[in-house]
């Protein structure tokens, strides 16, 4: 049943001939779509309401819009069936509201929106909104993509970004830790603030999502994809569907599966109405060069160690008690030393190389340490002992088997931003990740590893053994080999093996604050000294756009090409 509406006074106009084609019986003849765009045009001069009364022919709102036309622009009849009513309240359409009020209301098609990203590469929900602002009218829409600086990002996103900033997050009290790598195109603007404060953004934004493992979508593994696949195939509740659209509802859940896990996908924390990737998109069209997220790490302090449950009680009462017993054993000392003669200083020694290695395996100390303690003990590894066990060395390999699961998540930028370190190191208590000496040592190490480029492993410990073998059958087969004796042949080249992979070794290096020791000499004197277990468990080093290829072009006829349009 049509509207009744009574409209509140009435503007003279011609009345354009009528169509040719027949007029729905439902609707007065003025109602067809031709005729009314035609009034619509002559009266408002407003081209885009005819998309919004084409979207809501179907639905008997064609006669609202041409009424208000005819009737001067207002609404004044109320429909009177609970339908109409109903389709008015599903649009948020009231009497009296005037014509340009409705053009929010309408939807947009899916296939304008389609054609507007095919041209723009913007993303579906700003085209859908910018359809919105400008009444579905593709050439107004682009122009306001292009106002609000996201048009043309696609373009961008094809053009080669290896410059940038390598970033870091650390969460208050040190326990989570996030390094991250952003490219942009120039070191002009990676060193201005926007893309500064849009890096270290991200940076918390993968500190804020516990469930994001890659950048987007295309990263995941394709190997857990399928893995999820066939999970979700299995599950009891898609028995129950229809066998036709089984697949396609565990694709949905696969994606649903693959898109929480991607960081582009996410919320934006500093503006959830909008996601990473479209945050990143709008720095792009605001910065006017290519802008992307090329990888990330993150570490959770003590993630996957298993903390062991003791008897705090007992554990304390035990340590008391060893503390009293190496009290007395000094006293004894200094009173037996009371009477002693200053002794004459001793020549030096020749180390014997079985000596340290003996006095390694029973103190845990390191090699420099035990040289020096059996040159001062003439070879004696019991003296030797005894001379580490005072200086507070020996001990350290006991305390090594001890479970670590505490301490801190450290970071070191190199400055420029060009290089970055992540750091986890473990003690067994946050009371000593909480003091000086430990935190400064922690630092020290993440400062460390960006000293030295060749460092890949915490220790030669987790060196793949297929890897060593590979790196053997190399070796083997340099022609320098050919004129050494055969029977010594393996023994070079197990030497050189070891070599290399104890180049890669962060424990292995001379530690920079101190080149006469060790890294792990230096670890092992911090456990001495600090009374707990510390292990580095693991690192991550940045080094900015390597890896990527860059173009190389020539500048003025850049210049000129730009200039030219």
């Amino acid at each position: 049943t049509p509207m009744i509406l009574t409209p509140t006074h009435h503007t003279p106009h011609t009345t354009p001939t009528p169509p040719t084609h027949p007029t729905p019986p439902s609707l007065p003849r003025f109602l067809c779509h031709r005729h009314a765009t035609t009034m619509i045009r002559q009266r408002n001069g407003v081209h885009s309401l005819a998309t919004t009364l084409s979207m809501c022919l179907n639905l008997g709102l064609a006669a609202i819009l041409v009424a208000q036309i005819v009737g001067g622009g207002r609404l004044a009849a109320t429909p009177r069936a609970p339908s109409q009513m109903a389709t008015l309240k599903h649009f948020n359409i009231r009497p009296g509201m005037a014509p340009r009020s409705l053009r929010m209301h309408a939807d947009v098609s899916a296939s304008t929106v389609k054609t507007l990203r095919d041209k723009t590469g913007v993303g579906m929900m700003q085209c859908k909104k910018a359809l919105k602002e400008s009444d579905g009218d593709l050439e107004k829409a682009e122009e306001y993509l292009r106002a609000k600086g996201i048009a043309g990002a696609q373009k961008k996103a094809g053009r080669i970004a290896a410059e940038g900033a390598v970033v870091s997050y650390i969460h208050a009290g040190s326990r989570l830790g996030v390094l991250m790598e952003v490219n942009c195109e120039t070191d002009f603007v990676s060193r201005g603030e926007a893309f500064k404060e849009l890096a270290e953004s991200m940076a918390m934004q993968v500190a804020a999502n516990p469930g994001v493992e890659y950048v987007s979508v295309d990263d995941a593994d394709q190997e857990m994809v399928a893995r999820e696949t066939e999970i979700i195939k299995g599950m009891e509740d898609l028995k129950s569907k229809p066998e036709n659209i089984r697949d396609q509802i565990t694709a949905g859940r696969v994606a649903k599966l693959v898109k929480e896990k991607a960081l582009l996908e996410q919320a934006y924390i500093m503006d959830p109405t909008k996601t990473v990737s479209q945050a990143l998109v709008e720095a792009i069209g605001k910065l006017g060069e290519n802008i992307k997220i090329r990888r990330f790490q993150r570490f959770n302090l003590g993630e996957g160690i298993e903390k062991k449950v003791g008897d705090l009680a007992k554990e304390v009462e035990e340590q008391t008690a060893a503390m009293q017993a190496e009290a007395e054993a000094k006293k004894t000392e200094v009173e037996e030393k009371v009477e002693e003669k200053p002794a004459e200083e001793k020549p030096k020694v020749a180390v014997n190389a079985k000596a340290v290695k003996e006095l390694r395996d029973k103190t845990g100390a390191g090699m420099m340490d035990c040289k020096k303690a059996l040159a001062a003990s003439d070879n004696d590894v019991q003296a030797a002992e005894e001379y580490l066990r005072k200086k507070g060395i020996a001990g350290a390999a006991k305390k090594a088997g001890r479970t670590a699961a505490e301490g801190l998540v450290v970071e070191y930028i190199h400055p420029g931003a060009r290089m970055g370190v992540i750091l986890e190191l473990n003690c067994e208590t946050d009371f000593v990740a909480r003091g000086e000496k430990f935190n400064e040592l922690a630092q020290n190490l993440a400062m460390q590893v960006a000293a030295n480029p060749e460092v890949e492993f915490v220790s030669t410990d987790e060196i793949d053994p297929k890897a060593k073998e590979r790196e053997f059958e190399i070796e083997m087969g340099r022609e320098d080999l050919a004129n050494k004796p055969e029977n010594i042949r393996a023994q070079i080249v197990q030497g050189r093996v070891d070599k290399i992979f104890k180049e890669r070794a962060l424990l292995e290096q001379d530690y920079i604050m101190d080149t006469s020791k060790t890294v792990g000499d230096a670890v092992k004197e911090a456990i001495a000294s600090i009374g707990e277990n510390i292990v580095v468990r693991r690192f991550t080093k940045f080094k900015l756009g390597e890896g990527i290829e860059k173009k190389e072009d020539n500048f003025a006829e850049e210049v000129a090409a730009q200039m030219h349009g």
